[in-house]
């Protein structure tokens, strides 16, 4: 992937909105980016709430959903030495965080969540969905 690398890999304060964008000559090249990008994100928990933001609007893809796709694979060709690591330990506590942003989508209301699950120091389960 020939890119500059960026340090996040969306930008937070970006709203995307159903109506806001030109439709794309090709959306199926948009789709199967974003189911790529949504199998990556079994190993890379990093992308999950991104990714879940662009797979949102497989259906009618627009070119500003297209640059935020782009900013993921551009954070991922800066991250590619990223990895998951399990490292041994005493402390075996599990331990549950979870968030919601509660109907802030201004297209329908609904609620976007996540939730990471960690056993000790490792991270075991993640996601993050509306």
């Amino acid at each position: 992937m020939n890119c500059q690398p960026t340090t996040t890999p969306i930008v937070v304060d970006k709203k995307l909105v159903k109506d806001d964008a030109i439709a794309l000559n090709d959306p199926q090249h948009y789709r199967i980016i974003v189911g790529l990008l949504q199998y990556l994100c079994h190993t890379r928990l990093d992308i999950s709430y991104s990714v879940n933001k662009v797979a949102q609007y497989v259906q009618n893809p627009g070119d500003s959903y297209w640059v935020v796709v782009k900013q993921i694979l551009h954070y991922l060709r800066g991250t590619l030495d990223y990895e998951l690591m399990f490292t041994s330990s005493k402390m075996m506590n599990l331990i549950a965080y979870i968030d919601a942003d509660w109907g802030s989508d201004v297209d329908d209301r609904r609620s976007t969540s996540g939730h990471c699950i960690l056993l000790g120091p490792n991270i075991i389960s993640w996601n993050s969905n509306k």
